[in-house]
């Protein structure tokens, strides 16, 4: 018979063993995380990531304050995060401009994109409207490709910048339907709007959240969205690509953390994170805010990256778009 000190040390033995372990699945999160946004507050992005913080908070047991680091096309944000420490306690927001199109068009970075982080979840992509005055005369796409052939080099487009989705979205649809149209670059959407409402410009690309109230206030007519499908709310506007296929660019955002995290933590944050975009409350919240909700997870992630470099790399170099 074992003698009652072998017992109690084999006792202490075992609970130690399923006490380390429960320690080790346990051990992350014990802090707040840092959620970086590489964008002012207030925009699109950073309500999405407030609403996804909060769920994924929830689904974690810890805290995950949003940190607003704009600047530089979401580059300075971006680079903030690839050098943090990669314990999981900084996450980032990341997007195209910082990811794929702009190094793509020689924006300089201290960063690698595709090595220097793991991608861990794609939120969803962002659909744009093209958009007119209401008194504009065209009344649809065919319509405006007409003019523009009939004016080739006079109609111009803005859009919120040199590398945004809606300026790489119209020189798609300039490459593609073989089309000359000029490009004014803003420094936002806002001014830009506004020179659409002044007549300065003739059309442009914006974000259909934003888009929406004036095309319910028929201020302005929306003649397409620009993702792969029609939106659920403005089913009857057609999707740029009915009238010049593959004419498709959304802007999306994930979620991704410095390369080395280790791949426990990474595998925490990327399934708690695929259960919040599963939920279909949170879906429908996401398509509100103008989302399309993809929540593809590791795998779908970098295989939609190699498909975003080897789809805008072409248009950026027969465009000659150079990041300023």
């Amino acid at each position: 018979m074992a003698s009652r000190r072998s017992v109690l040390q084999s006792t202490l033995l075992l609970a130690g063993g399923w006490g380390g372990g429960l320690a080790a699945q346990t051990a992350y999160p014990q802090r707040p995380i840092k959620f970086i946004v590489p964008f002012a507050a207030g925009g699109s992005a950073d309500t999405v990531a407030r609403l996804l913080s909060e769920r994924l908070g929830l689904a974690l047991g810890q805290s995950v304050i949003v940190d607003n680091r704009g600047g530089n096309g979401s580059v300075l944000g971006t680079d903030i995060a690839a050098k943090a420490t990669p314990d999981g306690y900084t996450v980032l927001l990341s997007n195209g401009a910082a990811m794929t199109t702009g190094p793509l068009m020689g924006q300089i970075t201290n960063y690698k994109p595709l090595s220097d982080f793991v991608h861990l979840n794609l939120f969803g992509t962002f659909t744009n409207a093209l958009i007119v005055r209401a008194d504009h005369p065209a009344k649809n796409v065919q319509d405006l490709l007409n003019m523009i052939r009939l004016q080739p080099g006079k109609i111009n487009y803005g859009s919120a910048g040199v590398g945004s989705a809606g300026n790489l979205t119209g020189e798609l649809l300039k490459q593609l339907a073989k089309i000359q149209m000029v490009h004014i670059p803003y420094k936002g959407s806002g001014p830009a709007f506004n020179d659409l409402m002044g007549g300065q410009i003739d059309f442009m690309f914006n974000a259909l959240i934003a888009s929406a109230p004036h095309i319910k206030g028929g201020r302005v007519r929306a003649l397409a969205v620009t993702g792969h499908h029609r939106d659920t709310e403005f089913t009857q506007v057609p999707t740029l690509s009915e009238t010049v296929p593959g004419a498709v660019g959304d802007a999306w955002f994930g979620l991704s953390v410095p390369a080395k995290t280790p791949v426990l933590v990474q595998e925490r944050l990327r399934a708690d994170m695929a259960r919040v975009l599963a939920q279909p409350e949170m879906r429908a919240k996401l398509a509100e805010l103008g989302m399309q909700p993809l929540g593809l997870d590791k795998p779908e992630f970098q295989t939609f990256l190699d498909q975003e470099i080897k789809k805008w790399g072409p248009v950026i170099t027969a465009g000659q778009l150079k990041a300023q």
